[in-house]
């Protein structure tokens, strides 16, 4: 019997990467007119770099771009990145299709909801809160609330004492094979693959089930829950 279903946030419930680069992108193209004498293509290069350095979350990557370029941080040109950044993330920060129905059916359903995030606390729970999901889960669990990222057990353990179901009753989805499954796997709980927000080419997900769009979900729940 399937009582709870835990999703991964970023590219299962809403398309991070496409957010992450139009947001970029606007940022590159303001700095420049700002005055950043760098081509589109320099600036891209730089913060690909610090970001594969220092990670995709992290805060200040055009605080540490302009050091890199001029010894000092430039807040003509910071503020015009930063403005132009939050902007296109407000407008591109969007739920994949069939999200929100998807979430109602299962809440209706009687069924526990949980998040699964590798995304710092401050982070996820903006994203939640601007898409006005954050009162729609029992449980959100961060990088911070474990200080461990998938595919460690810890995340998912602590999601599903939150809910208070045991692993064999708990979906995992997400689109991140060798985070989400494998982890969602090693605790015991059925897997989801969300190969609509695939982004390294997966070939093999070894998940029990693999679905291309988030609507899928709700067969493959009743599906469990009439044997």
């Amino acid at each position: 019997m399937i009582k709870a279903v835990v999703f991964d946030l970023d590219n299962t419930l809403v398309d991070f990467m496409k957010m992450k680069k139009e947001s970029i992108s606007a940022a590159i193209n303001a700095m420049i007119d700002a005055g950043l004498d760098l081509t589109f293509e320099e600036v891209q290069s730089r913060i690909n770099h610090i970001y594969k350095e220092k990670g995709i979350e992290f805060q200040n990557v055009f605080d540490e771009l302009l050091f890199n370029k001029f010894k000092k941080v430039d807040y003509k040109i910071l503020s015009a990145g930063v403005i132009a950044y939050r902007r296109e993330r407000e407008a591109s920060l969007v739920l994949y299709r069939h999200v929100y129905s998807t979430l109602m059916w299962l809440v209706k359903n009687g069924i526990k909801l949980a998040v699964v995030s590798d995304a710092p606390s401050r982070e996820a729970w903006l994203r939640l809160t601007y898409l006005k999901l954050h009162q729609i889960f029992d449980t959100v669990v961060t990088f911070d609330d474990t200080g461990k990222r998938k595919p460690h057990p810890a995340p998912f353990k602590k999601a599903l004492d939150g809910l208070k179901v045991k692993p064999q009753e708990a979906l995992m989805i997400g689109d991140w094979a060798e985070r989400d499954v494998v982890g969602a796997s090693k605790v015991g709980m059925k897997t989801i693959f969300a190969r609509y927000g695939d982004t390294f080419g997966t070939i093999e997900s070894h998940a029990d089930y693999e679905v291309n769009d988030i609507i899928e979900l709700i067969e493959i729940v009743k599906k469990l829950n009439s044997k």
